[in-house]
């Protein structure tokens, strides 16, 4: 078809620029990380990025679904919103979206025809900033009113910190990235804080004390408000199961039920989601304040409505198959405190691959106790570590496991040896995450 084939040569033009995201050994230089070639580019666009109100976030785990639940929310209140967020799980256009619906293919293609000579003016610009150009412009020309913005990488120097918000989110910060972020929590909260502007509040998620401490320096030193989500905030899990959960949020002061007694259901499953989903309540009381109308309705149906696949996902039943996005130390974590609240004593096959940046050692050794036998594999990212590297660790740590470079093998592997009460579960990577559910639907078609 002539529109899949133009959707496929503008992707390639788009992936044909220096691409930092598939980097090897990627280090911070001023070269590579600096804003200046993107305030050129939305000069020459006309600065698309101030022509609607953005929720700018950073952080190292959950800013995504925080975006997605504030998205939701914003949206049920009736209002036209820009969602832009960094990976995709399977199709490139889950990055730009309007009201949920990502950019259609011939809509990308014309930006890309309409921004070429432009594009090419700006000396060594990047495929991520040349995408963040066309979420901006395309919320401009679409007239949304307002925009969630997810950082890239970062925060400081990420493409995205043209924006001017009218609230910054970091959510919590952990270890991530540490080549080029530094490697300590208060070196990484510090890059992430750089998006706090003058005046301008700043939700945050739960902190460790020196993530906290470098993030309020950096706002008092720009006058701006923190709200910190754990000081006023406190939850009440109702019930849980694997279809979803739910909760009461408590204001820490009164002791009260915030609103009204109100129960939520959110269908992204573990209590750092609920955390997530504080945050987000965050956001919309600060969205009261400056004149946004979000009901309580509105609130409780976009919690009920968000979808932010990849996040303890199930996606398949006999036999259970999970994906899920975790890829360092902290959400890894968070993924073997799910299994063990949500799995209980069912035996668990961790399909496992990571990029070659991660601390690989580490995140074995904190699922190991709730996994029964590891499936070791690879997704087509450059940057993905290698079979044999996945064996040496899997020898040293003397972990059970079964290796296939050739990830399409592993659908039609797990359905043939799946037993009555086993479970698997696809993570270590977005990637990895994204590939076993793509696989998946092709073998159910």
């Amino acid at each position: 078809m002539e529109i899949e084939r133009e959707y496929q040569k503008s992707l390639d033009y788009i992936y044909s620029f220096i691409d930092l995201s598939i980097t090897r050994n990627l280090r911070y230089s001023p070269e590579k990380f600096n804003l200046s070639r993107m305030y050129k580019l939305m000069s020459l666009l006309g600065d698309p990025q101030l022509k609607y109100d953005v929720i700018h976030v950073a952080g190292t785990k959950g800013k995504g679904s925080i975006c997605a639940m504030t998205a939701s929310i914003i949206r049920e209140a009736g209002y036209k919103v820009g969602f832009y967020s960094s990976p995709h799980m399977i199709d490139f256009r889950e990055r730009i979206k309007i009201n949920n619906n990502n950019i259609p293919k011939n809509v990308l293609t014309n930006y890309v025809t309409k921004l070429r000579t432009i594009i090419n003016s700006v000396e060594k610009v990047s495929t991520f900033e040349i995408i963040t150009a066309i979420a901006f412009k395309y919320f401009a020309d679409q007239q949304v009113e307002i925009a969630l913005i997810e950082v890239g990488m970062g925060g400081r120097l990420d493409a995205t910190n043209v924006v001017k918000p009218i609230i910054s989110v970091i959510s919590p910060v952990s270890h991530d990235h540490m080549k080029i972020l530094g490697n300590t929590i208060a070196k990484i909260a510090e890059e992430k804080a750089g998006i706090i502007k003058k005046s301008v509040p700043v939700i945050i998620s739960p902190q460790k004390k020196s993530a906290k401490d470098a993030i309020e320096r950096i706002a008092d030193s720009k006058g701006s408000l923190i709200i910190d989500t754990s000081e006023k905030y406190k939850f009440k899990q109702i019930k849980y199961s694997l279809l979803k959960q739910s909760f009461m949020i408590i204001d820490k002061a009164s002791n009260l039920i915030v609103p009204n007694s109100s129960v939520y259901e959110i269908p992204l499953l573990g209590d750092h989601q609920i955390n997530n989903a504080i945050t987000a309540y965050g956001c919309i009381v600060q969205l009261r304040k400056f004149g946004y109308k979000v009901s309580d309705n509105a609130l409780a149906n976009g919690f009920s409505k968000v979808e932010w696949p990849g996040r303890f996902e199930v996606i398949h039943h006999k036999p259970l198959i999970i994906v899920d996005g975790a890829h360092n130390k902290d959400s890894i974590r968070k993924l073997r405190n799910t299994i063990k609240k949500y799995l209980g004593s069912k035996k668990v096959t961790l399909i496992f691959g990571a990029s070659e940046d991660k601390e690989v050692r580490a995140m074995l050794q904190i699922i190991r106790p709730y996994i029964e036998h590891f499936i070791f594999t690879k997704s087509e990212h450059p940057r993905a570590l290698g079979i044999s590297e996945l064996e040496n660790f899997a020898g040293n740590l003397d972990l059970e496991n079964y290796s296939t470079s050739e990830i399409d093998n592993i659908i039609p592997f797990i359905l043939r040896k799946s037993k009555h009460d086993q479970v698997f579960i696809a993570s270590g990577s977005i990637f990895i995450a994204g590939a076993i559910k793509q696989l998946l639907a092709e073998w159910e078609k």
